[in-house]
């Protein structure tokens, strides 16, 4: 069965004054899969991502042009807010960002979001969610506890927890284990390969070895432009680019 896409961008082009971020991009992100998009520092990896549920908005200097379509609805010409369209996706950054107040409030603050009041509902939610991430066990005694008293690792997984509170069907992560140990890094890898049953994850790294293990599709970038793109176990055994063959000798980075 041919994979569903769930991401397709069109002729997609970024800069800022005279200097190109994205140079015409074209891909389509398979639904319920991981799709890594690789390639070494500085080549539009997390630009490109951030164009995904428009953060890009926020700097007014980018010039943006070309086509996002999230199933059918082009999010860069959509009358919707975007609000609703960044509500669609869960985000993971390079270093956690725990909100200032309990553990149990920061996962309650997705829920909230999303128009979920009731006490008691909450309860189930915020449980549901913290499992979901694999942190229940560690932190059902201390729910009351500031989110800044858990480990790195921790703090990131109580983001993934609320992210997934607002109900996204997309996440968006972002070198999202560059400051954790290998065992939290791990942990982070081991949910994403869970969660892509019911989520379309698109992961950023520059990573090779990550990629290889998780990756079911991956996008290779370089200098601003898609060198090559396709299912993992082609791109990392039949790379069809002098470039890419270059990148994952190693001898790019």
């Amino acid at each position: 069965m041919e994979n569903q896409t769930k991401i397709k961008v069109e002729s997609l082009n970024l800069s800022i004054g005279n200097k190109v971020i994205l140079n015409d991009i074209n891909i389509s992100i398979p639904k319920n899969k991981i799709t890594v998009i690789l390639g070494p520092s500085g080549c539009g990896k997390s630009t490109l991502m951030k164009s995904m549920n428009r953060l890009t908005d926020l700097y007014p200097e980018m010039k943006v042009s070309g086509n996002i379509f999230i199933d059918d609805e082009d999010i860069l010409h959509t009358k919707n807010d975007v609000t609703e369209i960044r509500k669609r996706m869960g985000l993971l950054s390079q270093r956690p960002y725990p909100l200032p107040m309990s553990i149990y409030k920061n996962v309650a603050y997705g829920l909230k979001i999303s128009g979920r009041v009731n006490k008691q509902l909450l309860n189930k939610r915020v449980e549901h969610y913290l499992q979901q991430a694999s942190l229940w066990n560690e932190v059902k005694d201390r729910l009351k506890d500031p989110a800044s008293s858990l480990s790195i690792g921790q703090q990131q997984r109580l983001c993934l927890a609320r992210g997934l509170a607002v109900d996204p069907d997309i996440i968006l992560a972002d070198e999202p284990t560059s400051a954790l140990d290998p065992i939290s890094s791990q942990e982070i890898e081991k949910k994403f390969l869970e969660l892509k049953g019911n989520y379309t994850i698109i992961l950023v790294t520059h990573i090779l070895r990550q990629a290889a293990r998780i990756a079911d599709y991956v996008v290779f970038m370089y200098l601003g432009e898609v060198i090559e793109q396709g299912p993992a176990k082609e791109f990392f055994s039949n790379p069809q680019t002098e470039i890419t063959k270059a990148y994952l000798r190693g001898s790019i980075n």
